[in-house]
């Protein structure tokens, strides 16, 4: 399989991809941000559709677009309901823009296909080094302010009476969220992005007990999700997201049951 260069291609950034979005996903679950990292995919949607109407890279578009918006989230309103129906408009919104500047670019289906869905098989070595530079900015943004991301995340009430700067830390990890987001888009595309984001985060957290161990599992579970799909994929020439998803809900049921299992 790795004899072939766009095989290699695939397996080196979905590697640092699945890294990555393992990492930020333990805190997107802690924050119980699931929606907002689904609604950030849609919001990509549409940057990456607005790249290709404007003949540049969807990912370039996609970045941009993605954090823009997690600024002005982080800026909401503290209230719970007030912030989700926020975002909820604004999903709504950029979906509509989306299918707009598809319609603009005059691009074929297969854009918006692989924009949706993901296109990691066929990935040019230049992608591979721009996304082996954001998932390292990633990395070492969590590494930078561990402490601050795990006491914010885990107790925000505590990081605030401590005197921590809680609303500037949110607004930092949305961007680190944003640049994840994006990236992993390349694999399972925007509609099917908390897949890597969300699932091995939530199968870490029904395994583990303490953060060091749900970071080391969810690494794990997205790593192995990535690397079993694209075999698959290439052996049977189905879709790679199809397996990613696939295997992912798998662990994810699997650690469902030993997690009740083990709290009777």
């Amino acid at each position: 399989m790795l004899t072939f260069d766009f095989m290699r291609h695939a397996f080196v950034a979905s590697t640092f991809i699945a890294i990555t979005c393992g990492l930020i996903g333990v805190f997107v679950v802690a924050r119980n941000m699931s929606f907002l990292a689904h609604t950030l995919a849609e919001i990509g949607f549409a940057g990456a559709s607005f790249g290709v109407f404007l003949g540049i890279a969807p990912l370039n578009g996609m970045l941009l677009f993605t954090m823009l918006s997690s600024v002005t989230i982080g800026q909401m309103s503290a209230k719970e309901s007030r912030r989700e129906a926020s975002i909820s408009a604004i999903s709504s919104l950029f979906i509509g823009l989306g299918i707009l500047f598809l319609s603009l670019s005059n691009q074929n289906a297969s854009y918006a296909t692989n924009i949706l869905f993901g296109s990691i098989i066929g990935i040019s070595l230049a992608d591979v080094y721009q996304l082996m530079a954001l998932s390292a900015v990633i990395v070492i943004g969590i590494l930078l302010f561990y402490r601050y991301l795990v006491f914010d995340s885990y107790d925000p009430i505590g990081a605030q009476a401590q005197g921590l700067k809680t609303n500037l830390i949110s607004i930092y990890f949305l961007i680190l969220l944003a640049i994840s987001v994006s990236i992993a888009a390349q694999i399972v595309g925007s509609l099917l992005v908390f897949i890597l984001v969300t699932l091995p985060a939530f199968i870490a957290k029904y395994l583990a007990k303490s953060v060091p161990a749900m970071l080391a599992i969810s690494v794990g579970a997205a790593l192995l999700g990535v690397w079993l799909g694209l075999w698959l994929g290439y052996i049977t020439n189905w879709p790679v997201t199809f397996f990613i998803a696939t295997i992912e809900f798998g662990f994810y049921f699997m650690a469902l049951l030993y997690h009740r299992h083990v709290s009777r």
